[in-house]
């Protein structure tokens, strides 16, 4: 039998997620791992051969396109995938979150690791003076309005790729711009070759009509085509629920109305039933596509996931993936993957760092958050999963998810970066990438490809990870060419599958090398700019001792600065360990870090060659 939906108080939700998790059909955590806040990544597993890749980094002292001119709120990306191309749409205050004026804008990847620099899809929008807006007191003067959407793209059913925003009001401070009273939505038509046609107000708020609107009503335009994709938006009771929270709260399209419903993401099962998710992990089943739900949304049974977005959707091999913070706060970023849609089994690393907050601003929370996928019926490229995020909201950043999902290798690894094919030379690699700091295959000064790590990001670093057969003995060599001796640092760490590191190399910024041991530091050897290194390890995690030979020269046995059961993960990093902000840090930065948009003198580290054994 159906039911009703009545507003509910989120308390009301999450005790009536408890009370229904046995008696319906829905989506829940069946697996054991959780997630520890000590540690922004959780203490979790990373999926295997996960790439995040930073496509605009924040910048208020350069104003131009490249750092979304200076703008310092970057937040809500979305993506999607037509005609080749990668295209992602985030919106964009000066400073901090509600605060006007706001404006979206676009960047596009051919490969989702290049990326263009941002333009402005939708700009800042003049609100006139005098409006008002029903429950708040204030009175607009020289105002323009904020963006707040959750739905950024659609193709057409006749392969026409549209671009949707919100323009919303807020007159001053605790106004809320999603609050049903803004202006409208608005959208606009993304052609093959790049550009963009005329803005068109698609939906209005009760307030507002062609006759008070900056734009035309989409019924205006002369393409038919345009119209018709339009109309084709309007009619599809799936889409529309994501807009629930800007929309008016009687307006007839939205089937599913409820404050307390947001961010909403869905996907279908095999027997053609859909299943939604929102925010605070709330879901419920729809059997006839939306029109209406078996029951009130409630918490996923088990599903840990605070007021942020989640994401859901089929992957490539049949089977489904949900990705998420699985915290009370905003980090980790992880995935958890089901084989029915329903029964999520496992919890997985796909983003745990968290860069400093560079810009403070209201509302800015820590952390990779704000999860989309490809959206309005795009489909991958390559097979795999594609996700958006904003970092810090701040920074944005996409990630690629090898589907299928592995946690774990078979082999040890042989890879000699100067021999493998470019394209899948980081296949089981996982990947941290900032766009100061970034990590690729490249071709050094004598033509040799390399896997380059560059560093001139005094607030972030880059990392390559690679996970291991579980190993008590092992060795391990690399071979690393420093294309420095007096700045940048190199970290090389053996960790366990959470991420607890028992030992840590470290090539410094003074041409030595040294490993940490206990409290202090121990120098094994030095490094010469521009000349080979080859280091190899052999541990041993029962005796807790390993030993480290530096281009041939042995320096004595070691001892683990912390004891590991078994070694899973090596990293490679070019910065310190860094543990802020943490579960106790107070939530609101006001305040921004000295020197914010400088940066330090590139350090460069050419790995050749990594190889590890078991014994």
């Amino acid at each position: 039998m159906m039911i009703r939906i009545k507003k509910i108080s989120i308390a009301g939700l999450l005790a009536a997620g408890c009370l229904h998790s046995i008696a319906q059909d829905t989506v829940r955590y069946v697996g054991t791992t959780l997630s520890n806040v000590d540690y922004h990544h959780g203490q979790l597993s990373p999926a295997v051969g996960v790439h995040n890749i930073q496509t605009m980094r924040a910048n208020r002292d350069i104003k131009d396109s490249t750092t979304g001119f200076g703008w310092t709120y970057n937040h809500a990306p979305m993506l999607t995938y037509w005609n080749n191309t990668f295209f992602m749409e985030y919106l964009s205050n000066p400073v901090g979150e509600h605060i006007p004026p706001g404006q979206s804008l676009l960047q596009t990847s051919k490969d989702g690791y290049h990326w263009t620099a941002p333009v402005i899809v939708f700009p800042p929008y003049k609100i006139p003076d005098g409006t008002t807006k029903e429950g708040y007191n204030g009175v607009a003067k020289d105002l323009t309005a904020v963006m707040h959407q959750r739905m950024g793209f659609y193709v057409s059913s006749k392969n026409r790729l549209l671009a949707f925003a919100y323009y919303g009001l807020v007159l001053g401070p605790k106004d809320d711009p999603n609050d049903g009273h803004g202006i409208g939505r608005v959208v606009r038509e993304i052609y093959k070759d790049g550009s963009f046609g005329p803005i068109y107000f698609i939906r209005y708020n009760h307030a507002f009509n062609a006759k008070n609107t900056s734009y035309p009503f989409f019924e205006k335009s002369k393409d038919k085509g345009f119209v018709e994709a339009c109309k084709e938006v309007l009619s599809n009771t799936l889409l529309l629920q994501q807009w629930s929270e800007e929309a008016d709260r009687t307006d007839p399209l939205i089937s599913l109305k409820n404050d307390n419903y947001k961010a909403f993401s869905y996907y279908e099962l095999p027997d053609g039933r859909t299943v939604g998710l929102w925010k605070l992990a709330l879901t419920s089943i729809s059997p006839d596509k939306g029109k209406t739900w078996l029951y009130n949304p409630v918490r996923a049974p088990h599903f840990v996931n605070s007021n942020a977005k989640i994401w859901g959707q089929r992957t490539a091999d049949g089977k489904y993936i949900t990705v998420y913070n699985p915290s009370e706060f905003r980090w980790p970023l992880a995935l958890s993957v089901s084989d029915d849609g329903l029964n999520y089994k496992n919890l997985l690393l796909v983003n745990g760092e968290i860069t400093s907050m560079r810009y403070g601003g209201n509302y800015k929370s820590y952390g990779p958050q704000y999860v989309r996928g490809l959206e309005g019926g795009a489909q991958s490229p390559d097979g795999n999963c594609w996700i958006t995020y904003s970092m810090n909201k701040e920074d944005i950043w996409v990630t690629k998810i090898p589907i299928p999902v592995k946690d774990k290798v078979e082999a040890d690894v042989n890879d000699d970066f100067t021999k493998l094919p470019a394209t899948s030379a980081l296949k089981e690699w996982n990947i941290y990438s900032p766009l100061w700091a970034p990590v690729a295959i490249e071709k050094a000064a004598d033509g040799t490809q390399v896997l380059a790590m560059r560093d001139k990001d005094p607030f972030d670093y880059g990392k390559l990870e690679h996970v291991l057969p579980a190993a008590k003995k092992m060795t391990a060599a690399f071979t690393v060419i420093p294309q420095q001796e007096d700045h940048g640092n190199l970290h090389v760490e053996f960790q366990d599958a959470k991420g607890n590191a028992g030992i840590r190399l470290v090539l410094d910024s003074t041409g030595n090398i040294y490993v940490k041991a206990g409290y202090r530091n121990r120098n094994i050897g030095k490094y010469k700019a521009g000349e080979a290194c080859e280091i190899s390890i052999s541990l041993n995690t029962n005796a807790r001792f390993y030993t480290v030979a530096v281009n041939g020269k042995q320096s004595g046995n070691q001892i683990f600065f912390a004891p590991l059961e078994n070694v899973q993960r090596l990293v490679f990093r070019t910065g310190d360990v860094r543990r802020f902000p943490d579960a106790d840090t107070p939530t609101d930065q006001r305040y921004d870090l000295p020197n914010s948009g400088a940066h330090t003198k590139e350090a460069v580290w050419y790995l050749r060659s990594v190889k590890t054994k078991r014994d």
